[in-house]
């Protein structure tokens, strides 16, 4: 172990490490097969970047020099038996089924240095050092265009939030008519204000924004937001989504982070005006709490924290089986890092027009299966006289 940990060493002290990878695993139960340490660069700092293979997702974790040669020994001493060292200088086989008595053969180098600029800073919809109205007026970017440190987290999510829309721009409708969107429990609105701007000024389309949420405070400062940046067609309503009574078509419907079942109202009223694009990110769903029930999963559900993350996941995907029993494209999309906050799901549905029996047939099963009767079974099936 101590020449393989002295050779390592040397090759971080002198920064000339290419790459380390790991294989032939000791145990055939260790999760992962394979894992590969390279340099890299986070803000100017060299850092060291571990990657673990599994069977169908690859994990990456960022580390330090010591961390880095604490890790690498103890997936020598207990995870693999071979490593394959590639310096700027020379490149090293180890075996080490024992790793106190390793083999380790030396060849030239066959690797040269990489460049490590692969952390160049991210290409957004809405840069960074750019001035841009909206974000200057809620405090997200100062007046040079540059967002402020505090306001990054928000920064990513609208830019996130815009490059799910721009995915699903072409089954919006290509019409003179501006497009008509409603946005419910719009809250201060970054993402309004986001969805209007991205619209109007970058795809020069014409749009009518309502933004609907129940705090006063909140929807007349929104309202003086529009008005000081001449956002003309984007107007805030106090209102209840479940009670939201305005009537005729609605191009895209979004609701985000609306509390338990007013995403499903959000949801049925989005359907009956034939949206053609609905982005919904649940939150809070309580509703099936008290009502599942299945004494075989009964030892899981006993527990409350499981119970209601499972119900979170059950809740989400009855929602999607009736979207797609109504002529629904549905994928469930990571919105958001999960570091930022745990309601990171969104439902984003699409208007394809096939209608899903299967759906309405998967969706009555598992109703019956885990004795629910969700709010979104107030979305009538195809063909119903309901």
């Amino acid at each position: 172990m101590e020449k393989i940990m002295n050779l390592l060493k040397a090759a971080l002290d002198s920064e000339t490490l290419v790459k380390l990878s790991f294989g032939d695993v000791r145990k055939k139960s260790n999760p992962y097969k394979k894992a590969v340490l390279r340099p890299l660069l986070i803000q100017g700092e060299l850092c060291y970047q571990m990657e673990y293979h599994f069977q169908n997702k690859v994990t990456h974790r960022n580390l330090d020099k010591d961390q880095c040669l604490e890790l690498c020994a103890e997936l020598i001493e207990d995870v693999f038996k071979q490593m394959n060292l590639f310096t700027a200088d020379a490149d090293y086989q180890i075996l080490a089924a024992d790793p106190d008595r390793p083999r380790i053969v030396k060849k030239p180098a066959t690797k040269a240095m990489p460049a490590l600029d692969h952390n160049k800073e991210k290409k957004y919809l809405i840069p960074d050092h750019t001035p841009c109205d909206f974000l200057i007026r809620l405090g997200v970017m100062d007046q040079s265009g540059t967002v402020i440190q505090r306001h990054y987290a928000k920064f990513r999510q609208i830019n996130r939030f815009l490059e799910i829309v721009a995915d699903v721009m072409d089954f919006m409708p290509q019409k003179k008519e501006p497009l008509r969107i409603v946005d419910f429990g719009c809250g201060k609105a970054y993402l309004t204000f986001a969805l209007y701007h991205y619209l109007k000024a970058e795809s020069k389309r014409e749009v009518e924004i309502i933004g609907l949420d129940l705090k006063e405070d909140v929807i007349n400062f929104c309202n003086k937001v529009a008005a000081d940046l001449k956002y003309d067609g984007l107007k805030f309503l106090k209102g209840d989504i479940a009670e939201y009574a305005e009537q005729g078509k609605a191009d895209m419907v979004v609701t985000l982070h609306a509390c338990d079942t007013a995403t499903d109202y959000a949801l049925i009223k989005a359907v009956g005006w034939d949206a053609s694009v609905i982005l919904s990110v649940p939150c809070c769903q309580h509703e099936l709490f008290s009502q599942i029930r299945n004494e075989l999963h009964h030892p899981i559900l006993k527990h409350g924290i499981l119970n209601e993350r499972f119900c979170a996941i059950l809740t989400d995907g009855l929602r999607g089986l009736k979207l797609e029993e109504q002529g629904y494209e549905v994928a469930m999309i990571e919105f958001t890092s999960l570091e930022h906050t745990s309601k990171n799901i969104m439902i984003r549905a699409v208007k394809t027009g096939k209608k899903k029996a299967s759906a309405g047939e998967e969706y009555s099963r598992l109703k019956e299966y885990w004795h629910v009767n969700p709010t979104i079974d107030r979305l009538p099936s195809p063909g119903s006289t309901v």
